[in-house]
Parts: structure tokens; C-alpha cells; sequence
């Protein structure tokens, strides 16, 4: 209790500490949220309220300017000099030379003038005084400027003194696009509603811009709206392109309303959208700035705040953890300490306890006296030998492969089953388990019930249940064997050895069985009587060279043992295995095979179940019908390189023939034909002439031997029947393949 208290003590204060370290920093986090989202809103409306008024301004200058054009043109209206030629259809050279005097006049006064139209349609003549490119009097033919002509034609759709953006051509040779915004003062006054006379001023776009453009090094974006529901930037007077989405808010939230922002996409960058209620020409005035930019300094400011959290938390836990163990280090080495000696002995009397329950399971140290019941029970061992109970064998399958594989901690696995059987059966029994220090786990369950006398459906129910949780968590397969109940404790070492050799059983019903040992124990009534007959087939076949019936019968042999005790499978194995490995022995000296190729034969107390035992005896024949195979493809490779022997050094003997081969080799000349055929797919017929036949033109092209000699040396019978079988092979005559040779050396 002390020792959990200081441990709890010191286990407070670092948790105090962390404590204030993480209420620092969610202060900080929640501030930072707080703050940010203020700050944004700030930032967003000062924005708003600077685009509001610089675009204000904008629109009160150009109205101004819209201004000045009115009185410029009623100037020019009533201009005495110019009216000459706004009104006379054919006005003298003197007259239009003062009047174009006189708007040269007003052009260089006027700075913000880019150029000024005087158009006449009766003489059908336009005045144009300009800085740049056309200057003069020009037919509308001549005219470069053609989107004025446009214009004059659909004056309709625009109202009086109302700017009209465009660009349009001067003729100049540079430059020769300009930028302007267009004023009409025209007379239309009649019943056609034709225009009697127009006075056009175009002022310079880029001189008003300088009021409407964005500072310099902004990125923000400066649009028009106009009366005609455009949408153009200030800059170019070019109309936008807009998406569907961008056309949708400036139509439903921008055109005809108050002043106002809103944070929406455009150009695909998220942005604020600050814009001017409709002025006095029906303008609007937008400016575009990419959100980011107006956040830039208070992200800044967030970010930097988190840092500072961050830091304080990783600040404070680290100075938690230095302060806990420099405040507390002599108290964490005696806790320390104090936790391993209660390991220690927690260890040491559990070691004590399954070494005197395995003393008496394996009847080392029976139990005789109530002073040993005392001992048990000091130990912590309540389990009660003279009331009924039970043993459970638990067996690990295929235990050497998981001894290997868990080698580091097959003591931690075996203690794991101990306690999912002590879980599942201690629900109905009281439970003791004991590792009994091989690949099996006992388990002693006093019982209560008293239907298991009768019933054993409880245990196995039980019992599936340890297999399926040992397979789930574990990954390991049990085979698991039950004794009858029994309340004698001098009987409890009897009762292991009952249960022990009732559980290589398993040998027959294969891993994951459940085996009952007082059925197992009755087959010890059944007389076994060795099959000698089988045995016999079982030798006759081996030696005959039929080793999958040999398999057969060894396997029948060794299953039928399964209803008889198991020393009789032991016995059986043993002696099936001197048997065969008596004939391997002969059949391999008969046949002078490697006797050390051939796998060792297994005794039964290295594998588990009979597949393991048959596989076994399979590797064996398997690797004896190998050596007999490759015994069998040596000899007949050894014969065919006797027959091509045979055939090189004799092949100029006239006499030699296939059944002077075969009686040179004692061998029946069917049987030599046929294998010749199989292993080179030739007959020996076929390679003697061929062998021939090769020197035959050797001596051809090499030697001036007549055909009769050649046919002599090479085993001919005759020149004839060479010339025969040459012609039939080469398809020509000894002769001429001769001559042909010859030309060809020349």
C-alpha cells in the first residue's frame, strides 16, 4: 500500500504539471481561433471599406469627365467657326480650314483628349483632329476607325453622354490601337429620327485609368460594370470572359444593388469581391483581391501563435518529465526495485508451485500425509485430490516446428494456454494447471456437476472451446484427452499415464482431436495378429520394382493398428521398418545404387500422426525409384554410345549390319532397334549409311581415288549400289558432285 502510494504521489505531480502545460496551450489554441476569426472579419471590412472609397472616387471623376465632354461639345455645337461644317453640305476649303483650326485648338487644350469627330452626313464627310495616326477630313470609306460608323448607326442603344468603352484603330503605324472611352452629342431631330449632325470626343482611357487602376503593386483587379450589363477591366476596356459561376453572382448579386462585399471564386482563386452601388451613368465599379492576400499578415499571426503552443506543450511535458525524475529519482529506483522483487517472487512461487504439482502428477513425491495437503495449500494450491475429479491432457500439435519457431518465448505461449483453460473451465470447475515441461499442458478440474458422471458433453463443449481459442489468439493447434472421474489421489500418477499414452492416439485421428482415454484404454482387450501375408506382398512388391503398391500396402498395414493398443503400432513400425529397410538394402546392392541417398526411416516417436509417418515412407520409395530410374536411363545411354562406337570403327565393313551389332552385344535386334529409335530418333540403319555417306564425300573432295575405290574403302558392295544411294541422298552422281567441288575451288 506505502508503495503504491508514493508511486500515486509522484504520479500526481507529474500530472499537475502536464495538466497546466496543456491548459496553456488550449488557451492558446482557443485565443488564436478567437482572434483569427475577429481579425479576419477586420481585415476583410477595412479591405471593403478602402476598394468602397477609392472606387467612389473613381466614379465621381468619371462623371467629371463625363461632364467636361457635355460642355466640350455644345462649345463645338456653338462654335460659330465649326458650325460651318456641322451644318453647310458643301462648306468652302477656308471654311474647314479654320474649323479644323479650331478643333485642333480645343484637342491641344485638352490633354485627356485622345481625338474629336466632326461628322456631316449630308456632305458625307467626317473632321477628325487627332494627335495620332488620321488627322483631317475623311469620306466614311476612308475612315479607319469603322466601330464609330457602328456606333453612329445604332446610336439608339446608347444613351447621351454616356462613355462607351472601346478600342479602336487610328491609323498610326505604331500603336495604332487606342484605348478610349467615346462621348456622342448628336442632332436627331426630325420624323425619321436620322442623325442631322454628331460631334464624337474620345477621351483617353488610360488618362481616366490612372484614377481607376489599382496601386501598382497590388494584385487586385479593377472591373467595370457598364449600363449595358458588360463586364470589363479597367485596364484593357476588353470585355471578360466569365464562367457560368461568375456571371450567375454578378448578375444576381452585384448588377443594380448597394455597395458591398463578398468573399467568392474567380479565376479560380478564392477572392473578395468589393463593389459600388450604381452611380450616376448606371455604372458599377468592382475590384477583385485574391483572399489570400488580405489574410497573408494574420495567417502569419496564427501560425506563429500555434507555434508558440506547440512549443509550450513539448516545453512543458519535457520539463514534467525532468522535473518528475530529479524530484522523485530515489524514490523511482526504490519502486523499481521493490517491483522486481515482488516479480521475483511472484515468479519463484509459481516455479514452486507447478514443480511440486509436477512431482506429484509424476509420482516423485506422492501425496501421503496431511502435512503435505497444508503445504499445498500455503502454496495456494486449493485443489482437492480426494473429491472426485479429472485430468485433461493438452498437447501441442506439430510441437518441434513450434518450439523452433518460438523459441524466445515458448514459455510465455504455454502460459497463455494455462490461462485460457483456466478461464473457460474455471467458470465450472476449480482448476489447477500444470506444464508438464514436453509439448503438454495438464489441467486437474475438481468436479461439481454431477451429470458428468453420466454425460460428456459438457467437457468436450468445453474442451472445443480451448481448441477455438487457442487457434484465434494463439495460432496454435491442440490435441486434447480427458481421463475418467476418479477420487483417489494414489491413483493420480496412474491416471497421467493413462491419459499420456491415451493421447498417441493421436498418431490415428490427426491433430485437433478430442480422445476420450477410458475408450482408448478399452481397446487393450483386442488381440492383434501381425499380418505376415501383407508383409509378404508388401516385400514382393518392393522387389519387383512396384513401390506405389508397396506404399499401399505399408499404409493399410499401419492403419489397421488403430484399433489395437498403441504398443502395437509401435511394434508394427518397427518391424515394417527392418523389413524395408532389408529389401532397400538388397534392391539397392542388386542394382549398385548409392546406398547413402536413400531418407532414414523414421521412428514413431518423432511424428505425430500417420500422414506424417506414410509421407515418411513415400520420401523413401520416391528416392530409391529415382536410383532406379537413373540407374535404368545410364544403362541404355552407356548402350547407345557402344552401338555409335561400333558403327565409327566398322563402318567400312561391308558386313556390318543391325544383327551383327546385335550379336556382337548379345541383344535382340528388335529390342536394340527400338531404343536406338527412342533415345537419337534414328535407326542404325539410317546412321550407317550416313556415317557412309560422309566419307564418301570427304574422299570426293579431298583425294582423285576413282568412285570404285571409295566405294571399296567406305563399305560399299559395289560402285552401283553407291551410286544409288549417293544419288538417292545428294541427289546427284558421285561424278558430277566431284566436278562440281573441284569448279567451286577454282
Amino acid at each position: 500500500m506505502r508503495l503504491n502510494k508514493i508511486g500515486n504521489q509522484r504520479a500526481l505531480y507529474s500530472r499537475l504539471l502536464v495538466s497546466i502545460t496543456l491548459c496553456v496551450s488550449l488557451t492558446f489554441l482557443v485565443s488564436t481561433i478567437i482572434y483569427y476569426n475577429y481579425y479576419i472579419g477586420v481585415e476583410k471590412k477595412q479591405t471593403f471599406q478602402s476598394d468602397l472609397g477609392n472606387l467612389t472616387q473613381t466614379s465621381r471623376e468619371v462623371v467629371n469627365m463625363t461632364d467636361a465632354a457635355q460642355s466640350l461639345s455644345f462649345q463645338i455645337y456653338r462654335n460659330s467657326t465649326i458650325s460651318k461644317i456641322v451644318f453647310y453640305d458643301k462648306p468652302d476649303i477656308y471654311d474647314v480650314t479654320a474649323a479644323m483650326s479650331e478643333l485642333g485648338n480645343y484637342l491641344s487644350s485638352m490633354p485627356y483628349i485622345e481625338s474629336i469627330y466632326v461628322y456631316n452626313p449630308k456632305g458625307g464627310q467626317l473632321y477628325v483632329a487627332s494627335s495620332h495616326g488620321q488627322n483631317g477630313v475623311y469620306t466614311e470609306k476612308e475612315l479607319v476607325d469603322t466601330s464609330i460608323l457602328d456606333i453612329l448607326s445604332h446610336y439608339q442603344n446608347y444613351k447621351a453622354f454616356t462613355p462607351i468603352p472601346r478600342v479602336y484603330s487610328n491609323g498610326a503605324q505604331e500603336n495604332d490601337q487606342v484605348r478610349a472611352y467615346t462621348f456622342l452629342c448628336l442632332d436627331a431631330i426630325g420624323w425619321d429620327r436620322a442623325i442631322n449632325s454628331a460631334v464624337i470626343v474620345n477621351i483617353s482611357a488610360p488618362w481616366i485609368n490612372k484614377e481607376i487602376a489599382s496601386p501598382a503593386d497590388s494584385t487586385s483587379a479593377t472591373y467595370i460594370l457598364d449600363d449595358q450589363g458588360a463586364f470589363r477591366s479597367s485596364n484593357s476596356l476588353k470585355q471578360q470572359e466569365l464562367t457560368p459561376e461568375e456571371a450567375g453572382f454578378i448578375e444576381q448579386r452585384i448588377k443594380g444593388r448597394e455597395a458591398g462585399y463578398f468573399i467568392a471564386p474567380f479565376g479560380g482563386v478564392n477572392s473578395l469581391i468589393s463593389y459600388t452601388a450604381p452611380d450616376d451613368l448606371s455604372w458599377q465599379y468592382v475590384r477583385i483581391t485574391p483572399y489570400e492576400i488580405i489574410t497573408k499578415q494574420t495567417n502569419n499571426i496564427r501560425n506563429t501563435t500555434l507555434l508558440i503552443a506547440g512549443l509550450v506543450l513539448v516545453a512543458g511535458i519535457g520539463l514534467s518529465w525532468i522535473m518528475s525524475r530529479s524530484l522523485y529519482l530515489p524514490m523511482n529506483r526504490i519502486v523499481s526495485e521493490m517491483h522486481i522483487l515482488e516479480t521475483e517472487k511472484r515468479d519463484s512461487m509459481f516455479m514452486i508451485r507447478q514443480n511440486t504439482l509436477r512431482d506429484l502428477i509424476l509420482g516423485l513425491k506422492p501425496l501421503q500425509s496431511m502435512q503435505q495437503v497444508e503445504k499445498l495449500r500455503q502454496l495456494g494450491i486449493h485443489f482437492t485430490f480426494n473429491d472426485d475429479y479429472r485430468l485433461i491432457l493438452l498437447r501441442i500439435d506439430r510441437y518441434r516446428e513450434f518450439r523452433e519457431a518460438r523459441s524466445s518465448y515458448l514459455l510465455a505461449s504455454k502460459f497463455a494456454i494455462m490461462n485460457i483453460a483456466s478461464e473457460i473451465c474455471g467458470q465450472t470447475y476449480r482448476v489447477e494447471t500444470v506444464d508438464m515441461n514436453d509439448d503438454g499442458i495438464l489441467v486437474l478440474l475438481n468436479i461439481i456437476d454431477p451429470v458428468e458422471y453420466t454425460d460428456t458433453g459438457l467437457i468436450e463443449a468445453l474442451l472445443r472451446q480451448i481448441q477455438q481459442a487457442c487457434s484465434d489468439y494463439l495460432k496454435i493447434s491442440l490435441t486434447l484427452t480427458y481421463s475418467h472421474i476418479d477420487r483417489n489421489a494414489s491413483q493420480l500418477h496412474q491416471l497421467y499415464q493413462q491419459v499420456r499414452e491415451a493421447s498417441n492416439h493421436r498418431l490415428f485421428y490427426g491433430h485437433g482431436c478430442i480422445l476420450n482415454a477410458q475408450d482408448i484404454c478399452a481397446l487393450e482387450s483386442s488381440t492383434y495378429h501381425y499380418p505376415a501375408d501383407k508383409e509378404k506382398r508388401l516385400a514382393d512388391a518392393l522387389l519387383s520394382g512396384k513401390l506405389t503398391d508397396a506404399a499401399e500396402q505399408f499404409s493399410a498395414m499401419i492403419r489397421e493398428t488403430g484399433a489395437f493398443p498403441y504398443q502395437t503400432a509401435q511394434l508394427t513400425v518397427s518391424r515394417l521398418s527392418v523389413t524395408v529397410r532389408e529389401i532397400v538394402n538388397t534392391i539397392q546392392k542388386r542394382n549398385r545404387l548409392q546406398i547413402d541417398g536413400v531418407a532414414e526411416l523414421p521412428s514413431l516417436d518423432a511424428i505425430e500422426t500417420i500422414d506424417e509417418l506414410e509421407e515418411a515412407f513415400a520420401a523413401l520409395f520416391h528416392t530409391l525409384q529415382e536410383q532406379l530410374a537413373g540407374k535404368k536411363n545410364t544403362k541404355q545411354h552407356d548402350l547407345i554410345c557402344q552401338i555409335n562406337a561400333k558403327i565409327n570403327e566398322d563402318y567400312m565393313k561391308p558386313h556390318l549390319s543391325l544383327n551383327q551389332i546385335a550379336d556382337e552385344l548379345d541383344m535382340s535386334p528388335i529390342y536394340i532397334s527400338r531404343l536406338y529409335k527412342q533415345q537419337t530418333m534414328n535407326s542404325i540403319v539410317d546412321v550407317i549409311l550416313e556415317v557412309r555417306m560422309r566419307e564418301v564425300c570427304a574422299l570426293l573432295e579431298n583425294t582423285d581415288l576413282p568412285v570404285t575405290a571409295i566405294a571399296e574403302r567406305c563399305g560399299f558392295t559395289s560402285s552401283s549400289y553407291l551410286h544409288r544411294m549417293f544419288k538417292r541422298s545428294f541427289g546427284t552422281t558421285p561424278t558430277d558432285y566431284r566436278r562440281l567441288k573441284s569448279v567451286r575451288t577454282i
